[in-house]
C-alpha cells in the first residue's frame, strides 16, 4: 500500500489509507471489527484512528468500546508491532448521559489520566499518535503542551496531533511549542471531503471543524505537518439514498462537483467513494483520509482507492 510519513520526516511511515474505528464495540461488532482490521493489516495497512470517547453516544456507549475493541485485537492477534495506534483526548464527557458541555477539557491532570486510561485499555505501552480532540480555551495553552510534551519524554506518546483545532490556534500552539523546546503538534485532523460546506451554516454534528482554505494553505507551507481527514466519505452520503447531505452543502456548487466525480467515475471504471478518496491522498496538500466502515466489503472498496 502507498506509504506516508507521519508528522514529519521523523515521524512513522504509515499506511496512506487510515482505518477509522469509531463505531468498533458498538454499531460494529467485535467479530465484525476483528475482521475488518485482520482485512487492513492484511492488505498493507497499519494506521488505526479511535478517540477515547468512541462511541458514548451510541445505544449503550460509554467512550470505552472502540479503544476496547482495539485492544482485545491486538492481544488476539499478538499484532503490537505491526499498527500504528492513532487516539485522542479531550472530549470524553464527565458526566453519563451528556454531550460536549461536560467534556473533560485539556487540563495537565486530564491529559495524563486520560493517556493511562487509554494506554490500558489499548494494553500497549505507547501512544503512536495523541491528539488533542477538541479546543480547550479554558486552560492555557502552557499547560495542556507541556503535560503533552511530557507524555513523550515519559516515552508514553511518540507524535503529537490537534484535531478540531482554529488554524490560529494551531499555529499559536505550535509557536509556544517551540518556545519552551517541547514536542509541538505535527499532525492535524479535521473534517474534510471533496463536497465543500458553506462556513456560514454549522454542520449538525456536534464539535466538527471543516478544513478551511487557510488550513490547506497553512499545511502545505509547513513541511512537518500531516493533514488527515475524517468524514471523508461523509457517513455514506455520496452514495447512500438514505443519507442526506447536511444543509451547509445546500449550495449551487454541491451539484456541480457531484457532476464531474460522477463523470470520473464512470470514465475510470470506479466507486464514486473510490474517487473521493484518491482525490484526497492525490491531493495539493495530499491528505490521509480515515475511512470508517462497518463491513469488510466496504473496506475493499476503499482499498481500491489507493491504486487510482
Amino acid at each position: 500500500m502507498l506509504r506516508r510519513r507521519v508528522g514529519g520526516p521523523s515521524g512513522p511511515l504509515v499506511s496512506a489509507l487510515c482505518l477509522g474505528a469509531l463505531p468498533f464495540g458498538t454499531t460494529v461488532d467485535q467479530k465484525t471489527s476483528f475482521a475488518i482490521l485482520d482485512r487492513f493489516v492484511e492488505a498493507g495497512g497499519d494506521l488505526v484512528d479511535t478517540a477515547d470517547n468512541y462511541a458514548f453516544w451510541a445505544p449503550g456507549g460509554t467512550g470505552d468500546e472502540s479503544e476496547r475493541t482495539i485492544g482485545r485485537w491486538l492481544a488476539d492477534r499478538r499484532r503490537y508491532d505491526d499498527v500504528v495506534i492513532s487516539t485522542k483526548v479531550g472530549a470524553r464527557p464527565t458526566v453519563p448521559g451528556t454531550g460536549l458541555e461536560t467534556a473533560e477539557g485539556l487540563s495537565a491532570p486530564v491529559i495524563r489520566k486520560a493517556a493511562e486510561d487509554s494506554l490500558r485499555r489499548l494494553g500497549t505501552d505507547r501512544i503512536d499518535v495523541y491528539w488533542t480532540h477538541i479546543e480547550d480555551r479554558s486552560v492555557p495553552l502552557e499547560e495542556t503542551l507541556g503535560a503533552l510534551d511530557g507524555l513523550v519524554g515519559d516515552g508514553k506518546v511518540a507524535v503529537l496531533g490537534c484535531s478540531n483545532h482554529a488554524t490560529w490556534r494551531t499555529e499559536r500552539a505550535r509557536a509556544t511549542s517551540r518556545a519552551h523546546g517541547w514536542t509541538g503538534y505535527t499532525c492535524v485532523q479535521q473534517r474534510y471531503s471533496y463536497l465543500q460546506p458553506r462556513l456560514d451554516i454549522g454542520l449538525p454534528e456536534g464539535g466538527h471543524v471543516h478544513a478551511t482554505a487557510e488550513l490547506l494553505d497553512y499545511v502545505r507551507a509547513e513541511p512537518d505537518l500531516t493533514l488527515m481527514a475524517y468524514s471523508s466519505l461523509l457517513s455514506g452520503a455520496y452514495t447512500r439514498p438514505d443519507k442526506s447531505l447536511p444543509a451547509a452543502y445546500d449550495h449551487p456548487g454541491t451539484g456541480q462537483r457531484l457532476t464531474a466525480l460522477r463523470e470520473v467515475a464512470a470514465e475510470l471504471g470506479a466507486t464514486v467513494n473510490q474517487v473521493v478518496l484518491a482525490w484526497l491522498l492525490g491531493g495539493d496538500p495530499p491528505v490521509i483520509p480515515i475511512v470508517g466502515v462497518s463491513s469488510v466489503e466496504q473496506l475493499d472498496e476503499a482499498l481500491g482507492a489507493v491504486a487510482l
